[in-house]
């Protein structure tokens, strides 16, 4: 499903992604872990296309996207979420999902006045798809409320369903159990087993290694921005490499 292949990241003299290769097969859920610092955030604005690699490349089913801007791999299928999420606090939680739908006609200039009758379809389907998302999220209850209400694991389930307004067959989830309570927490593992269930391919960022051995059937180790490990929870938790720059930091 997705390749990275020797991509290397700097930013001016720092080399901040130095030479990272990955694979994450499709169907998988695959994690992603490391100390502060290790370039986690930034292998996933590549991958996403929020910035440039310096070298290397980026494939997505086999197809090189190097070049292809961030929305154009929304378009392949490739989702991504961000570790604070940002909805926009005083729209609807409705609202807030029906921004993240796709190709819609709605948008062009003049699609309002010369097709009216396809964008009220479209608006239609759009708003049936994202009250289901929302029941399934179990945020349904709050769709017509303000966003601003919304608590952090909440946060995190309605930014997974923005993600998911797109139809993404890969999302690069960004640590999910950040700042969550150990309920919600639950919650977020569980959706995100169902939606992989489905099909949909993960590539997780997280600091909680209970989630990452609940989750992951794969875990990569990044460190100083390489690729330090990769192999099975169990076979991370106990390599001496990742012990001594990771888990033994203290950083669970």
């Amino acid at each position: 499903m997705l390749e990275v292949r020797s991509v290397l990241k700097r930013f001016g003299g720092a080399t901040v992604v130095d030479n990272v290769s990955l694979r994450v097969a499709a169907g998988g859920i695959v994690g992603l872990i490391g100390p502060n610092g290790a370039g986690k955030t930034t292998l996933f604005n590549l991958i996403a296309g929020s910035i440039a690699p310096t070298s290397g490349k980026i494939f997505l089913e086999g197809v090189e996207i190097n070049a292809e801007r961030s929305h154009r791999r929304i378009e392949r299928g490739l989702g991504r979420t961000f570790q604070i999420p940002r909805p926009f606090s005083e729209m609807t939680i409705l609202d807030n999902m029906l921004t993240a739908a796709q190709a819609q006609s709605g948008e062009r200039m003049f699609a309002t006045w010369f097709m009216p009758g396809r964008v009220a379809r479209e608006e239609r389907i759009n708003i049936d798809k994202a009250m289901a998302l929302l029941e399934f999220l179990g945020l349904v209850r709050l769709a017509q409320e303000p966003a601003r209400v919304l608590s952090g694991g909440q946060r995190k389930l309605l930014e997974l369903g923005r993600v998911l307004m797109a139809d993404p067959r890969i999302i690069l989830l960004d640590e999910p159990g950040a700042g969550v309570n150990p309920t919600l927490l639950n919650t977020i593992i569980e959706r995100i087993i169902e939606i992989n269930r489905r099909g949909v391919t993960f590539f997780i960022i997280e600091h909680n290694m209970d989630l990452v051995a609940r989750l992951c059937q794969q875990v990569y180790v990044m460190s100083a921005g390489r690729m330090l490990f990769n192999g099975t929870p169990d076979e991370v938790i106990d390599e001496p490499a990742v012990i001594e720059t990771y888990l033994g930091a203290g950083t669970q």
